[in-house]
């Protein structure tokens, strides 16, 4: 008989002990690889989206978090449009540009995705207050509207957060919504029961505004019937008068609503991924020695309950080492089994809870999957060498004197 048929037959012989040591690595491997996995695409998000985001300002209902800044919009909690009349018309200075939004949930399709309302640069200029204090017409070199204003081509929102015009009928959509439904520019769609053309799709960025349709701010607060609020108005500040209080200052103006920089929030977003981090750390030091344990307690009680048996090989010619063999082949096919699966359960889990735990897009990572298998087998191996060590050492004279 072949050692790998001897070790498998062993194996499904006594299928409800392995259960336990099996159960304690399926699961210690499971976190680490959904933690470490979420955590990956959360990093890149947050990398990119400061680098996409021109926003350095956040203008957000009293009641919002700071865990998800690139999704603040969505949060469901509103401040008055208001809001964006007082900042346009206050003596601030260092608003180089106002971006208000408004985002409800829609299904198009049997899909949901996102609305959002904004406010195109043409509506600032056509009411003379705004116009007259001055958004969008600071000088060379503050802020970061400086080569941003000067195109028609609505796709820079993705980037430029900002587009020349948006009529009444006008919806751009993110890549996500055009690709899942099947538009292109100059298609109709009919958004919570009203007909729109498509003037643009966005280029894909990797952000929660693919997944997103971007109309008129005025036609999304008609279409949701809630009136005249917005969720959150992204704010363009020159970087000196950020450093002489800017953000302090809107405080003062804006008392009910929280005002915090892009800086505020990534680091609160980096310190959760960091404890990620921290916390599969934790997990893979309890996997080592409560797995590890279960692992050894496991093979101590096996060669224990099978040393007549063993005695009984040794003495038809059977070495100690291949008695040691017999025991870490185990260990290797216990060890690769909860790994691999491990490894897919963990993946399956981060990529359907990590948009909801971390408002990221979340794609399986083979490259886990190495560390993940290698982690299992090294651990089962390790706990079961002395057990192993133990039965290849064990007398066959002795074993047979035993009643």
């Amino acid at each position: 008989m072949k050692l790998q048929t001897l070790v498998l037959r062993e194996i499904f012989e006594r299928k409800s002990q392995l259960l336990t040591s099996f159960l304690a690595i399926l699961l210690g491997i499971t976190v680490i690889v959904s933690i470490k996995n979420i955590t990956y695409y959360s990093e890149k998000a947050v990398a990119r989206e400061m680098d996409s985001l021109g926003a350095n300002v956040l203008v957000l209902p009293k009641s919002a978090t700071l865990q998800d800044y690139y999704a603040a919009d969505m949060q469901g909690e509103t401040i008055p449009e208001e809001y964006v009349t007082q900042l346009a018309m206050s003596d601030l200075a260092g608003l180089d540009n106002l971006s208000p939004k408004l985002s409800v949930p829609v299904e198009l399709q049997g899909k949901t995705f996102t609305l959002t309302g904004i406010l195109p640069k043409s509506e600032f200029q056509a009411k003379a207050a705004w116009s007259g204090a001055g958004i969008f017409s600071r000088p060379i070199g503050c802020g970061a509207s400086v080569g941003m204003m000067g195109s028609d081509d609505k796709k820079t929102l993705a980037r430029k957060r900002v587009i020349e015009t948006l009529e009444d009928n006008e919806v751009l959509l993110g890549a996500d919504v055009a690709a899942k439904l099947g538009l292109k520019e100059a298609d109709r769609l009919e958004v919570l029961g009203r007909p729109f053309q498509v003037t643009a799709v966005l280029p894909q960025t990797g952000t929660v505004d693919d997944s997103r349709v971007f109309a008129h701010l005025h036609v999304v607060q008609d279409l949701s019937n809630q009136g005249p609020v917005i969720n959150a108005i992204e704010v363009i500040g020159c970087c000196q008068e950020i450093s002489k209080g800017l953000v302090e200052k809107i405080n003062r103006l804006l008392p009910d609503a929280k005002v915090v920089t892009i800086t505020q929030i990534a680091d609160a977003q980096i310190k959760i991924n960091r404890m990620m981090s921290n916390l599969s750390l934790m997990f893979l030091v309890i996997i080592v020695f409560v797995g590890g344990a279960s692992i050894a307690n496991y093979m101590y009680a096996n060669v224990f309950e099978r040393r007549r048996e063993i005695g009984t090989l040794m003495a038809l010619g059977a070495g100690s080492g291949l008695v040691l063999r017999i025991f870490l082949l185990k260990a290797l096919i216990l060890g690769a089994a909860g790994g691999g699966g491990g490894y897919v359960l963990g993946t399956v889990l981060a990529v359907v809870l990590g948009p909801k735990l971390a408002g990221v897009l979340v794609l399986p990572m083979p490259v886990l999957a190495l560390p993940a298998v290698g982690i299992s087998v090294a651990l089962a191996l390790a706990a079961s060498y002395f057990p192993a060590r133990r039965a290849a050492r064990l007398d066959p004279c002795a074993t047979f004197q035993e009643v």
